[in-house]
């Protein structure tokens, strides 16, 4: 059974979320103090989370942004507020998906589902073993003889896509266009960042020049 995290403050809604979480096949756990969210959150080990904006002592967004950098759980945005920066944001943070409030509960449970079945295509090859180093799809690593680093999702969507297509050259606009497939919001500058801090972390496994740049072409991996 699935475990689905409501991060909600709203009591009525929480309760209400739950109960029908439950029925629906899911084992819904609440968050009901927010003095120490980040912590709080990271320590359910949820499937998936349901995040609202609007949290006391601390934004939603700013949790968001902090448990991406340590885990790729798929999160989904919930908000009273509707407009297109705090969606931008959110996506921008690391969010997956974005619902805003009142919501119709069927489209939440099918926006869920959709969620939760393609993070388990995704992961259905925890490792993908390519030359010098490992590629760890279920935590979201690098690894090369015991030593582990730490991907953003962005940084890890883009090096799976890389070893996809190994050998090949791939676009920047293919690259940008699988991120966006994805949901997930990404610019030609925000690009030219992950590629950069991608082989900075291939590098502190010794692995220099794996990612060739081709100068008008895109980059293709060696």
């Amino acid at each position: 059974m699935e475990k689905i995290l409501i991060v909600e403050d709203d009591e009525k809604l929480r309760n209400e979320l739950q109960l029908f979480l439950n029925r629906n096949g899911y084992n819904a756990i609440c968050i009901e103090s927010f003095d120490n969210t980040i912590s709080d959150v990271l320590k359910v080990k949820a499937d998936l989370i349901l995040l609202d904006i609007n949290l006391p002592n601390i934004d939603g967004q700013q949790v968001c942004r902090e448990v991406r950098k340590v885990s790729n759980v798929p999160i989904i945005m919930v908000t009273c507020r509707d407009n297109e920066v705090d969606e931008l944001v959110s996506i921008n943070y690391g969010a997956d998906n974005y619902i805003t409030k009142p919501y119709n509960i069927h489209i939440l449970l099918a926006k869920i589902s959709a969620l939760l079945k393609r993070t388990k295509d995704n992961s259905s090859q925890d490792k993908i073993d390519y030359k010098e180093f490992i590629l760890n799809t279920s935590k979201g690593t690098i690894e090369k003889d015991g030593k582990e680093i730490e991907l953003t999702k962005n940084e890890f969507k883009i090096l799976h896509v890389l070893i996809q297509k190994r050998n090949q050259i791939v676009s920047r606009e293919e690259i940008m266009e699988y991120l966006w497939d994805n949901e997930n919001f990404i610019d030609d500058n925000t690009l030219t960042v992950n590629i950069t801090r991608v082989k900075s972390k291939l590098e502190e496994l010794g692995l220099k020049e794996l990612i060739e740049t081709r100068r008008g072409q895109g980059y293709i991996l060696k």
